[in-house]
């Protein structure tokens, strides 16, 4: 009887041990429960700052169209004119360009050769790399001139300096040139130092300038790239008689905002948006200089600007549209020494040439037009 009692006692206490047991057991695992809950819960939180964190950081990376399979940091944005050793090499860090570094682009042909080899002369290679156009196809008779081996050439037959710029001189590629200089070939420059242009340039903050003319000896088509003897820039012209008057109050092209296109210098932040302007067949660009203010990173009023204190001479020689063309000439029949020959004549284009610019010139300015019709979200500034 005393067993049975115990036996009866002893399974009791299991079973209220066993009852304890799970009742702990439960009530500490809703316990955890809530508290995994909450953790798990900001875990994902932060999970999705993090991960939106990473997105916005992606996304501030802003990479080039067609670069989104490459890492950031192989990505090379932009590029220069800077030519590389074929065999050495050092293990140093890549150089950092100069930042002062500008650039003298030329559209040339061999006939103007003392002339160009002036104006290079003046351009120090520590501050400027050069790049020759040549229209005429002629590059190997240029070797005579020591810096000839330094320059870039680009040789196509019968294009204009805009062509080859435009083809060229793109902004990612001339991006590490603080100055561009587009000029013609005909130019004297026995009164031009390009240092010192600059840093009136500089100093007067134009974003796109030209030197004055020496208007005793230059050709000079519009007179606001005449050169004033007093002072070391001016940005307007003045006139008081006859249609299209100018005075202290116009603030359009051709009074004020604008220079000519024998040789424009750009600022890089300019000249990014000049070259979207040019267009690809009207090779002359007739009508893109009075158009240039708006790339002036500001107001065209006061950033562009002709520099009196530096100046040169445009001898205004209609270069482009002479072809020498090779013809055989027939043997003399009666005289059995005579031998069949080569012989060049040459073929004046010229005036087709200009006909062609003023054509242009229209076509342009009806592009514009358009451009300004169609674009519904474009404020004109002026």
């Amino acid at each position: 009887m005393k067993q049975g009692s115990m036996n009866r006692s002893c399974l009791f206490s299991i079973l209220i041990t066993a009852a304890l047991i799970c009742g702990a057991y439960f009530i500490a695992n809703a316990y955890l429960a809530e508290e995994f809950k909450e953790r798990l819960l900001k875990w994902e939180i932060t999970d999705k700052m993090q991960n939106a964190t990473s997105t916005r950081t992606c996304e501030d990376f802003k990479k080039p169209l067609g670069t989104e399979a490459l890492p950031q940091g192989i990505i090379e944005r932009t590029s220069n004119l800077e030519t590389q050793h074929l065999w050495n090499y050092d293990h140093t860090k890549k150089r950092s360009p100069n930042p002062s570094m500008s650039l003298l682009a030329m559209a040339v042909g061999i006939k103007q050769k003392e002339l160009v080899n002036r104006v290079i002369q003046k351009f120090s290679p520590r501050d400027f790399a050069v790049m020759l156009f040549h229209y005429d196809g002629v590059v190997d008779d240029w070797k005579q001139y020591p810096w000839n081996e330094h320059a870039i050439h680009v040789s196509v037959m019968n294009q204009t300096k805009w062509w080859f710029a435009k083809r060229f001189l793109h902004p990612d590629i001339v991006a590490e040139y603080e100055y561009i200089f587009l000029w013609d070939e005909d130019l004297g420059v026995a009164h031009f130092n390009p240092q010192r242009y600059l840093s009136i340039v500089k100093e007067e903050g134009l974003q796109i300038s030209q030197p004055a003319l020496d208007t005793t000896k230059s050709e000079v088509h519009h007179p606001i790239t005449a050169r004033r003897k007093k002072g070391k820039v001016h940005r307007r012209m003045y006139k008081y008689k006859g249609s299209g008057r100018c005075d202290d109050h116009s603030t359009n092209p051709p009074c004020i905002g604008w220079v000519e296109m024998m040789a424009p210098v750009f600022s890089r932040g300019a000249w990014r948006c000049s070259w979207y302007m040019i267009q690809n067949d009207l090779i002359h660009a007739w009508g893109l200089d009075t158009q240039l203010g708006y790339c002036a990173q500001g107001d065209r009023k006061k950033n562009v600007g002709v520099v009196d204190a530096e100046y040169i001479v445009h001898y205004g020689l209609p270069t482009l549209g002479v072809v020498e063309t090779a013809s055989l000439s027939v043997r003399n029949e009666t005289d059995p020494k005579s031998t069949e020959s080569l012989e060049s004549r040459e073929v004046d284009n010229r005036p087709e040439v200009r006909m062609k610019s003023f054509v242009e010139m229209k076509r342009f300015k009806e592009r514009w037009k358009k451009a300004v019709r169609d674009d519904r979200c474009w404020v004109d500034p002026y």
